[in-house]
């Protein structure tokens, strides 16, 4: 395991991608913060015009917990984008490089060389949630916004995490589309559809029902009126997870690789 992680870290440090996932994550926070400093200023917010109406209907609040629960929202939708990225392009490359038959010939199980990949992208997707989490205290600190306290910090940098990790889970049966469809096409048009019926389902009222609904839903994308996700839709958010990660490595170690 630890020759497997050495080798996928190298990767990863060879490629822009982590480059550009902490860069998305960034813009994701300035832009977050941009909106709140609309909101902290009507008569601004009327004078920019589109963009003014555009953060208005962001929910958000010019405050601390605002701010955060944006940022929570933030990570929730667009992590979908980021952190299905990632898996798609763990999976994919092996294959669109052809470098899938060479990986295998290693004397390393392939049991070992799925769980090294899923293991970066867990560390990977924890620490864009700790940069957005930090970025996101340091723009609220520059923009002065009312509200702050240890207790309103700890509980938004909280909720960002949570709201990362959930949807980073969600990211497994990519990994599995990327396999199967030995590349990153398939992968792509899958996670497309994920955040379409996500987007769908919530709105229909059935979104603590679907688990990848249930991220927005506990970061408060519905509004403070919507009651969390309970114990129903984390477990199937879980569930959904160890079934996409297991059938992964099943299909890695039964499938014919020929190329």
């Amino acid at each position: 395991m630890r020759e497997a992680l050495w080798a996928e870290l190298l990767k990863a440090r060879r490629s822009r991608l982590p480059a550009l996932t902490a860069l998305a994550f960034t813009i994701v926070a300035v832009v977050c913060g941009l909106f709140i400093f609309i909101l902290a200023d009507p008569t601004r917010a009327r004078a920019l015009g589109l963009l003014g109406d555009k953060a208005q209907l962001s929910g958000a609040s010019a405050d601390w917990p605002g701010y955060l629960a944006l940022l929570a929202q933030a990570a929730a939708v667009g992590g979908m984008l980021i952190y299905g990225m990632i898996a798609i392009w763990l999976f994919g490359r092996e294959f669109s490089d052809h470098t899938a038959k060479d990986l295998l010939a290693l004397p390393t199980s392939r049991t070992t060389i799925v769980a090294a990949k899923f293991a970066l992208a867990a560390g990977w997707a924890l620490l864009l949630a700790l940069l957005v989490a930090a970025l996101g205290l340091l723009v609220g600190a520059l923009l002065d916004l009312p509200g702050w306290s240890a207790e309103t910090a700890a509980h938004g940098v909280l909720r960002i995490v949570v709201a990362a990790a959930l949807t980073a889970l969600l990211t497994t049966p990519l990994a599995l589309a990327a396999s199967i469809g030995r590349g990153y096409l398939a992968a792509v048009a899958a996670m497309f559809v994920m955040l379409f019926s996500a987007q769908v389902v919530a709105a229909l009222g059935f979104g603590a029902y679907f688990p990848y609904s249930v991220p927005g839903l506990y970061a408060g994308l519905a509004g403070p009126d919507q009651d969390p996700p309970g114990t129903l839709g984390i477990a199937l958010v879980l569930a959904t997870a160890t079934a996409g990660a297991l059938m992964t490595i099943a299909w890695w170690r039964r499938a014919d690789h020929i190329r």
